[in-house]
């Protein structure tokens, strides 16, 4: 008779590990928790100090002299300065003059906004459509008009379209016609110069964009029959919203902030004031006039508005972070 074959049981567990094993999963605590939190804002901490010193003094300063009565008088030593309160803002406030020019600077910025991104745009979609020389071309010009400094690029649009030796008004044939003699044509004039300097930074960031897109979502479009404008409106500016964004909040914060181009282009304000911005009005107000507290005031009333412009734009750029 053959032996009975032997019962199969359970095999036996496998000897304990004598290591101890990591923990998984378990938030972090102690002080390697606080180096990590508190790594970064060592790295930024040379240029938080070096920002403070450049700008909160100042602004402290300006915020100082808005409430102080500060005229020659007192810069001289001649009288005491005294404490004002809120009499400088009441009194800008109530000037009938200083809401004038807000208007216009408001709308003089948004006018710079939109053509810059008109322009700007247009430019970056053409860039997609050329060859690699005209490409070229393109991004070497642009580039050189971001590079010109501010009061050059003014000099040269005067020349441009001096009514006694510019070229422009000869090819345009409008004879001797002054274009910083009237408000209008004289703010155009500033506009053109504006988005001429401004509009490179758009196009090389729009452009990056589009470059970005997934070819086969432009071609589905074209397949459709989709034109250029009909691609742009519905398939490229839905895709580049975070782009668009950001840049048109960035052209917000520089073109309200304009100085340069219009003290230069219109003699320090125009004809009577006509062409006068927040900026060159607070100019005029503190060293024409020597009303340095007014002239802080404004400056005040600037960094609040531009100030809200920029919690807006921070608040859009971690949103856009967050999505992607």
């Amino acid at each position: 008779m053959s032996a009975p074959a032997p019962t199969v049981g359970p095999a036996p567990p496998p000897p304990a590990d004598p290591r101890p094993r990591p923990r998984t999963g378990a938030p972090r605590t102690g002080p390697r928790r606080l180096q990590g939190r508190w790594t970064p804002w060592l790295y930024l901490a040379p240029a938080l100090v070096v920002l403070g010193g450049l700008l909160v003094y100042p602004i402290y300063q300006l915020g100082l002299i808005s409430f102080l009565e500060y005229t020659q008088a007192q810069v001289s030593g001649g009288e005491p300065t005294s404490f004002r309160g809120i009499d400088n803002y009441t009194a800008l406030f109530g000037d009938a003059q200083f809401w004038s020019v807000l208007l216009a600077t408001v709308l003089f910025a948004a006018a710079c906004v939109l053509g810059t991104l008109a322009v700007g745009c247009a430019l970056a979609v053409l860039l997609t459509r050329v060859r690699a020389v005209p490409r070229l071309v393109l991004m070497l010009a642009a580039l050189g008009a971001w590079a010109t400094p501010a009061i050059t690029g003014s000099t040269v649009w005067m020349f441009l379209f001096d009514p006694d030796f510019g070229p422009v008004d000869k090819l345009l044939g409008l004879g001797d016609f002054s274009w910083t003699y009237g408000k209008y044509s004289a703010f155009a004039l500033v506009l053109m110069e504006v988005v001429w300097c401004s509009f490179p930074l758009v196009m090389v960031t729009v452009y990056a964009g589009i470059r970005a897109v997934p070819a086969e979502v432009v071609e589905a479009a074209q397949l459709d029959g989709a034109g250029a404008w009909r691609i742009w409106r519905s398939v490229l500016a839905p895709m580049l919203r975070p782009i668009l964004i950001v840049v048109t909040i960035q052209s917000i914060i520089w073109d309200f902030k304009v100085f340069t181009q219009i003290y230069v282009m219109t003699d320090g304000g125009g004809i009577a004031g006509q062409n006068l911005v927040l900026n060159v009005y607070a100019y005029q107000k503190a060293f024409a006039s020597s009303e340095y507290s007014l002239g802080s005031a404004i400056g005040i009333v600037m960094l609040v508005i531009l100030l809200g412009v920029t919690l807006v734009y921070l608040k859009l750029l971690r949103r856009n972070g967050e999505q992607l």
